[in-house]
């Protein structure tokens, strides 16, 4: 597996992650994306069924094991992190699932072309070179087939003072979404839609401890479906959910 630097950065960076046992404080604020995480399952749960399925960046195989459920004709999780595969490994042995995980850079794996229906992760892309990982993405994908993301956005800019801030809790190489890379997505792939989350929701997370059964966070998370219908706002959101196809 040829690596780069910023490869190797972030291979680290999860291995040392995955290797405390202490979680991350940025954990509390992503209540504030509950929405998301509902929409993001919803779509994989109504289009997953029988059919051949990547998880791209897999960490520990939390997500792979929910997604495993809505019966998948195989499922593979792939991963740059060693530490966080085995992990991943040891729990669906644990489990009993039949997830096969591997150790991949995701900007070019030794996987065959035209391989799965739908490809997803979350958190994942920002971490790669986009260029190489949306030209892997669209080798792998079958003609038609969709990918599936959740990624943060660097458009807030008090949401971008806050990671200025906090260095240490994310890599340098690092690269929240902008326009010109979901044009650049389009381009390669064919088709594309963004859906926008988080802003009220995140100025009022304190308001809030369960978002399933929050008054506030429901309140919240109407005004943020009203603000992103229109475009000129949506500079505002902290996380889009990302669905493209291959034509």
């Amino acid at each position: 597996m040829r690596l780069t630097e910023k490869n190797i950065r972030e291979k680290n960076f999860h291995n040392t992650l995955h290797s405390e046992k202490k979680t991350r404080f940025e954990n509390i604020f992503y209540k504030a994306l509950f929405n998301l995480s509902n929409d993001f399952y919803d779509h994989l749960k109504k289009n997953i069924k029988n059919k051949d399925v990547l998880d791209y960046g897999c960490g520990i195989g939390i997500v792979t094991e929910k997604v495993f459920n809505y019966e998948p004709k195989n499922i593979i999780g792939i991963d740059i992190s060693d530490k966080s595969i085995l992990i991943a490994k040891k729990r669906s042995e644990e489990l009993n699932l039949d997830i096969k995980y591997q150790v991949q850079n995701c900007e070019s794996t030794n996987m065959p072309s035209e391989s799965f229906d739908i490809i997803y992760g979350s958190g994942i892309l920002h971490h790669l070179d986009l260029v190489k990982s949306t030209t892997e993405l669209n080798r792998l994908l079958k003609k038609n087939g969709s990918m599936v993301f959740i990624e943060p956005l660097g458009t807030n800019p008090l949401i971008n003072i806050y990671r200025k801030l906090t260095p240490g809790s994310r890599t340098i190489d690092e690269h929240p979404f902008g326009n010109k890379d979901f044009d650049f997505i389009k381009n390669t792939l064919g088709e594309i839609s963004i859906k926008y989350y988080g802003f009220m929701s995140l100025i009022f997370f304190t308001f809030y401890k369960n978002p399933s059964k929050s008054l506030v966070f429901k309140i919240a998370t109407n005004l943020d479906n009203w603000i992103f219908k229109y475009k000129f706002f949506r500079f505002l959101a902290w996380s889009a959910l990302i669905i493209a196809k291959k034509n």
